[in-house]
């Protein structure tokens, strides 16, 4: 049987299907992480991890026999891709399949920051509603949307807003020709004139902390951000200063700098909903995510050609 070298668990379902299939190296199991690889270093020609755990050049480098990554997750900015093409090790991930769930969520939490879902939710049950009704929250449709990053997530939540008759306008690298909505080239600009921002770039250092104080400035007071992107797309510490002086209206996070262990104060704020970078977290979606893993790691081995490489 083939070795894999897999860094965290997968759902039930893939974890029955690949340990059928291969001899299975559970990294996060081992009390001695280097010692299991150097016991299997010689067998090892695979590695299947998720995007939040990517696999490092020194982990790569321990492994001779390694060929392909096959990552369970649309983001490979933990993956050293530097490496890998020097060494001409193969790198998969699991694009399209999550792209609608995460575009759901970026609406969703759209809505449930500017219309205060959760604080309704809380006003119902603690009787807060028997004394007098609600204040009043914010209108999301009809109301300007930039979106920070139009790839496929960008495209997905530009449809969604449409059905809302927001004024749709983005920021990315070059305009898109196939589609309607209108392109601007300085972030700055994009911020200044929307009422909502929504973050779905790529991670990476060419995108780090690229939501600076500087767009949250020129978003302004009546601004919400939602960032379903990575957590490294925001600067927080700016992003926190945001929230707690009023300088935008509030927050939808999907990502953290540093989750799951993410900064406390965020945690006593009532303008931001938060999320356990769950946009993906459907069953459905899962499901696609971890055949697409498995399917890419049968056609390597299969001699076939990868279903989704990164370039």
């Amino acid at each position: 049987m083939t070795d894999i070298l897999m860094t965290g668990p997968y759902p039930d379902w893939d974890m029955a299907d690949l340990e059928a299939r291969y001899r299975i190296h559970k990294l996060w199991q081992a009390e001695d992480k280097d010692a299991l690889i150097a016991r299997h270093s010689g067998a090892i020609r695979a590695i299947a991890t998720r995007g939040e755990l990517g696999a490092s050049a020194a982990l790569m480098a321990k492994l001779p026999k390694l060929e392909i990554v096959s990552c369970y997750g649309v983001g490979t900015d933990a993956i050293d891709l530097g490496y890998a093409r020097v060494n001409g090790i193969l790198v998969t991930n699991t694009p399209d399949v999550l792209t609608e769930d995460v575009a759901d969520i970026g609406i969703g939490l759209l809505l449930a920051v500017a219309r205060k879902i959760p604080q309704a939710d809380a006003y119902v049950r603690d009787g807060s509603w028997r004394k007098g009704n609600m204040g009043l929250v914010t209108r999301v449709c009809g109301k300007r949307l930039g979106i920070v990053g139009m790839g496929r997530v960008g495209a997905a939540v530009a449809r969604r807003a449409a059905a809302f008759d927001c004024a749709i306008s983005y920021f990315d690298s070059r305009k898109r020709d196939d589609l309607p909505y209108t392109f601007v080239g300085d972030l700055l600009e994009l911020a200044r004139n929307s009422e909502f921002l929504v973050v779905t770039l790529a991670g990476g250092e060419s995108t780090k902390h690229i939501i600076n104080a500087d767009v949250l400035a020129a978003l302004g007071p009546d601004g919400i951000v939602i960032n379903i992107s990575r957590g490294s797309t925001v600067d927080e510490t700016a992003l926190l200063a945001a929230l707690e002086s009023g300088a935008i209206k509030g927050a939808g996070l999907d990502v953290f700098w540093n989750e799951p262990t993410i900064d406390e104060r965020f945690l006593k704020l009532s303008n931001v909903v938060l999320q356990p970078h769950h946009a993906s977290g459907t069953v459905e979606t899962r499901k696609a995510m971890g055949r697409l893993v498995r399917d890419n790691l049968a056609a390597h081995f299969g001699g076939q050609s990868l279903l989704t490489p990164v370039a």
